[in-house]
């Protein structure tokens, strides 16, 4: 899998990652806090890229040296950074270890990719020892292999992996070792098709996933996945259903079940939206947001609150942040370092309980850095 800032959106090259305090304190004099990884590469395409804060100020993400080789991270909240590096990742460019979501105990998952380009999920515990999560189904050609992208309090692990035919195929790993397969229905079974869980975000405590599928076609529908292993589909109102490589993406699911996501319309121009946890489907756009193809709105995470956060494509293709609370207007905002041009700008992931929103931000020589806001 590409990473983050080569994908752009959660998901769509690659086959496409909680608030308990009031809205209007959340939005009032935020604090910034940028930084780097140790040892993160200072060129184009490199860099610190935090992807995950789901609890206040503990972030996940990883980062590319200067040979272009990625490197899993935890940053606790004192600003102290442990690289996580998997046995048996990779040493060259495009390989290496990508961390995506953490535990409060440390506890930390996300896949590898190893010198054969092959991806290879793994479960770091909080003494930092590895255990390597390789689905059997899993193909073995480079591109294919085992994504592990999320983990809830139980230890229960989800993700997908894409089979010898390039076609995905989601699963849900217990704490004990335990392997469900599934695959929504209607989801297609050429290469580049197929059933794909969210990450960072894309599961709940209880187990919920949310994620998307590819059909016969190539569109792309979301869906979620209950504990009990009924799946529901979902379109966006307004989202095209019958193009290739577009349509409707879930892309985070909170405690109370509510998902946010993304769609595209029929000029490829993106809008988010929140499906509320009572089945109420809030469609929304940032100040800004461009109208052209791969412009528009990207929803990405979901707090208890339902607060989204994300970026926005403006005409140019800059990328600005944005908080969407319900009730209120989307707010944007750009951090300091930021580049304005082209493919550069802000890129906000997810959003704590608190309130705390973290991603990255691409800067004027198209390196990127870490960054977390603070209400």
């Amino acid at each position: 899998m590409k990473n983050i800032k080569r994908t752009r959106f959660l998901g769509l090259t690659l086959l496409a990652a909680g608030m308990a305090v009031p809205a209007v304190a959340q939005l009032s004099k935020p604090r910034i806090i940028e930084f780097d990884a140790p040892g993160a590469g200072t060129g184009a395409g490199q860099g610190t890229y935090a992807v995950g804060a789901n609890f206040g100020s503990l972030v996940t993400g990883y980062y590319l040296d200067a040979a272009g080789v990625n490197h899993g991270f935890i940053r606790e909240s004192d600003g102290k950074v442990i690289v996580v590096d998997a046995p048996g990742a990779g040493a060259s460019a495009s390989q290496g270890t990508i961390a995506w979501a953490v535990l409060p105990d440390l506890t930390v998952t996300g896949y590898y990719i190893d010198a054969n380009g092959v991806w290879h999920g793994f479960l770091r515990s909080p003494d930092g020892q590895f255990k390597t999560i390789d689905i059997p189904q899993a193909g073995a050609g480079a591109g294919q292999g085992t994504f592990a992208g999320n983990i809830n309090p139980k230890k229960e692990i989800s993700g997908y992996y894409i089979d010898p035919d390039s076609v995905s195929h989601g699963f849900l790993r217990d704490a004990d070792g335990k392997l469900t397969i599934f695959d929504v229905a209607g989801a297609g079974t050429g290469a580049g098709q197929g059933t794909q869980a969210a990450w960072v975000t894309g599961m709940n405590p209880a187990g919920k996933i949310a994620g998307w599928y590819l059909d016969s076609i190539g569109a792309v529908h979301g869906f979620t996945r209950a504990p009990d292993g009924a799946i529901t589909t979902f379109d966006a109102p307004g989202a095209v259903t019958d193009l290739p490589g577009v349509g409707t993406y879930e892309t985070a699911v909170n405690p109370q079940g509510a998902v946010s996501g993304s769609y595209s319309d029929a000029n490829g121009s993106y809008h988010g939206f929140l499906l509320t946890a009572s089945g109420t489907v809030k469609l929304f756009d940032a100040p800004g947001a461009g109208p052209g193809y791969l412009q528009g709105t990207f929803s990405q995470g979901i707090n208890p609150s339902d607060q989204v956060p994300g970026y926005v494509a403006d005409a140019n293709n800059v990328y600005h942040g944005f908080l969407y609370t319900p009730g209120h207007p989307v707010l944007v905002f750009d951090v300091p370092g930021a580049g304005a041009g082209a493919f550069q700008g802000t890129e906000p992931l997810t959003v704590s309980p608190s309130g705390v929103v973290t991603g990255y931000y691409i800067d004027a020589n198209g390196v990127a850095h870490g960054f977390l806001r603070l209400p």
